[in-house]
């Protein structure tokens, strides 16, 4: 995964531990594809003080991820639904060509539904 894509996550889920003025740089650098300058302008910083912010924000968000681990928690839990329902499908096709059962078939909606109750973000 790029660097970028990897920090725009981690601000997604420790955004909130950041100053504003951490979590603003950051934006602006990753989300907003803004360089040192412009972001230093828009501030009224310096470069300098806008590449510190950005490192110390990056520094309290990995060291967040490496203690807590919401981000890999997360990638698991959302491969864990795809591989249910991956299953669901092959359990739903064979019912239809083999079985044709009614039951299983309102056991794969029940669960259907259960499963977009808890993979919402």
């Amino acid at each position: 995964m790029s660097k970028n894509l990897e920090v725009s996550t981690l601000l997604d889920f420790y955004g909130q531990l950041l100053t504003d003025k951490q979590r603003e740089t950051v934006e602006y650098y990753y989300n907003d594809d803004l360089s040192l300058g412009e972001i230093a302008e828009n501030l009224g910083i310096s470069r300098q003080g806008v590449r510190d912010s950005i490192k110390r924000a990056e520094t309290v968000m990995f060291d967040a991820e490496e203690k807590l681990s919401l981000v890999k928690k997360s990638r698991e839990f959302r491969n864990s639904l795809d591989v249910i329902r991956n299953h669901i499908d092959i359990i739903d096709e064979r019912n239809m060509k083999i079985y044709r059962s009614d039951v299983i078939n309102e056991s794969i909606k029940v669960i259907l539904k259960e499963l977009e109750k808890i993979g919402k973000d």
